[in-house]
Order: C-alpha cells, then sequence, then structure tokens
C-alpha cells in the first residue's frame, strides 16, 4: 500500500460520507411536485435540492480535507489545494423532478490530475458505489464488470442523440442511433450518466455511451468501472480522462458497432 493508497482510500470514505448525507433529503424531495428552474435551455433543468446538496457536500469535503477544490455543477469551483473534487449533487435531475428513480449523486476526486476516488449513491435504489486505486465496490462487495461477448446480446445505455447532438450531427445522428438499435439487442435511454456507467461496472449493462458529460459526469464512475475491470474510453476532445464524450464497457463486450460509432463521431463523417 503506497501513501497514495492511503490518501485514496481516505478521499473514498469522505466522498462516501458526503453523498450519503445528502440521500436522505433527496428520496425525501423526490415525487413532491419539485420546482423546475433552467440554465442553457429548457433541456437543462436544475432546482433547489441540486443547490442545498452541492452546497452541503461542499462544506462536508472542504471540512473534511481542507487542502480542496472543489468543482460543482450549480457553482462552480471555489477552495485552493492537492486534492480537486468534481461534484455532481445529482446527476440525473429531469429524472428527478419528473419521478423517475433514475438519478445520484456523484462525487470523485482527483490528486495530480489523477482520479483516484470515487462515490456514488442511488437514494432511491440504495446502491453505494465506491472507488480508490485499489477496488471498487457496491454495497461492500466487490464489483466486476461482466457480461456477454456480442453485442446482438448485449445492453446499451446512451443518451446519444439528445436535443445538442441533433443540431450538430442533424440526420447523420439519427443515422448513427439506428446502426445502435439494430446492432444490441436492448438500447434504453434512462438519463444519468454517472449511474449508467456504474451499472455497467455492477455487470447490469454491457455498455454505456455518451456525447455531451462534464467532469463531474463521469469523474467517479470512471474510477468505479476501470476498478471492476471495465473499459472506459474518453473522445472527442484534446486528450485526457474528462473528454466530453466516452464509451464505457464490460471487459467481455467486443465493441463493433460501438468502435465504428467513436471512429465516425471522431470523423465527422456518416
Amino acid at each position: 500500500m503506497t501513501e497514495l493508497d492511503d490518501l485514496a482510500r481516505r478521499l473514498a470514505d469522505v466522498g462516501v460520507a458526503a453523498a450519503t448525507a445528502v440521500a436522505e433529503p433527496l428520496r425525501e424531495a423526490f415525487r413532491t411536485g419539485v420546482t423546475v428552474d433552467y440554465k442553457r435551455d429548457h433541456h437543462d433543468p436544475v432546482t433547489v435540492h441540486d443547490r442545498r446538496a452541492e452546497e452541503q457536500i461542499r462544506e462536508h469535503l472542504t471540512t473534511a480535507v481542507p487542502d480542496s477544490v472543489v468543482v460543482g455543477e450549480e457553482t462552480g469551483a471555489s477552495g485552493a489545494g492537492r486534492v480537486r473534487w468534481y461534484v455532481d449533487p445529482i446527476d440525473g435531475t429531469a429524472n428527478f423532478a419528473a419521478g423517475l428513480a433514475f438519478f445520484c449523486t456523484s462525487i470523485g476526486a482527483v490528486v495530480d490530475d489523477v482520479i483516484v476516488a470515487g462515490a456514488i449513491v442511488d437514494p432511491v435504489g440504495g446502491t453505494v458505489f465506491r472507488a480508490d486505486t485499489t477496488s471498487s465496490t457496491c454495497n461492500g462487495q466487490p464489483l466486476r464488470a461482466a457480461g456477454v461477448t456480442d453485442e446482438e446480446r448485449a445492453l446499451l445505455i446512451t443518451g446519444y442523440p439528445n436535443a445538442r447532438d441533433i443540431a450538430r450531427d442533424g440526420e447523420q445522428g439519427l443515422a448513427r442511433y439506428a446502426e445502435l438499435v439494430t446492432s444490441f439487442a436492448t438500447v434504453r435511454r434512462p438519463g444519468s450518466s454517472a449511474l449508467s456507467i456504474a451499472h455497467v461496472a455492477a455487470g447490469w449493462a454491457d455498455a454505456a455511451l455518451g456525447t455531451s458529460v462534464s467532469a463531474w459526469d463521469i469523474c467517479a464512475a470512471q474510477l468505479i468501472l476501470t476498478g471492476a475491470g471495465g473499459v472506459y474510453v474518453p473522445f472527442g476532445g484534446d486528450g485526457g480522462w474528462d473528454q466530453p464524450a466516452y464509451l464505457a464497457h464490460s471487459r467481455d463486450l467486443k465493441p463493433m458497432a460501438l468502435s465504428r460509432f467513436v471512429e465516425r463521431h471522431q470523423g465527422g463523417t456518416a
């Protein structure tokens, strides 16, 4: 066990505690007629519960680890230090506001530009995903990202194409989606990149694909997946772990149609 491993384990515990602390208030608010505001457009909702949860998480993290920068979806970056946290208080706000039980709180920790800890809590499902540099678990049990080999037997979770994808890719985007639908046994669009990737890590889905994500969406989930033996491929940017698109899949899947999708997306071809 290295010094970084010890730090990573402590950061993972702090992240789990912070995410768990807001789970009960989110459960209590769920399906109570939540008022929704909007940020960029009507596809980008936010609620008072997002903001309250992020404020509580930020206070928890900086109290437990003063040497921290916290980057939150709702209020941006604050603080100073070696540890950089990426926080999405409710990943899947549209689901939360509508009463659809597929959303989570996601907290990832980065040290020297390397993801070292992650926590994802599903308040409704009661699942707690945790990862550090040595292991990935769900409710304390080791995770194993395993599944079928062939896409024609596999389940894919994707948010593609969303409204911004359609605006950028037009009919090409619809054609790419059609190929995914015909290539996979099942395609689902439940929302929440973090929880979708965590499902791949648990072996509950074979692959997940997204093209419009931010660092707070995928920081924790990326480590949870790779720690479970899964494969995470960031793309669409200039390099690094926080690129705006991702392909996540089990260790067993042969991603044929998915690999074609990534190539075409990066090349801008149909």
